[in-house]
């Protein structure tokens, strides 16, 4: 696969306003791939993205979707987060 980088080509977010879910995000990947159903969370410490997970037989969770190094996840939670900021801008 070469060491071709991966982008963002498209953001899309719908907001919420509960008490933690501030909204989700749908990520697009160089045009040709998308992950729906990321979560934009209110934690104690500011804002994370969560990934899309399913519930299992015993009650806990599984990511359907993550990064698999901390870069990748950095990357995807500095986007994501911008465009969740641009979103509420646009809607104030």
């Amino acid at each position: 696969m070469g060491d071709s980088t991966v982008e963002i080509t498209e953001i899309r977010v719908t907001l919420r306003d509960e008490e933690r879910l501030k909204g989700f995000a749908n990520v697009t990947f160089d045009d040709a791939f998308v992950i729906r159903g990321m979560k934009i969370i209110q934690g104690n410490n500011g804002f994370f993205v969560s990934m899309p997970s399913r519930k299992r037989p015993d009650g806990t969770y599984q990511d359907i979707a993550h990064p698999i190094n901390s870069d990748m996840r950095r990357m995807i939670e500095e986007k994501v987060l911008e465009a969740y900021q641009a979103e509420l801008k646009s809607r104030s």
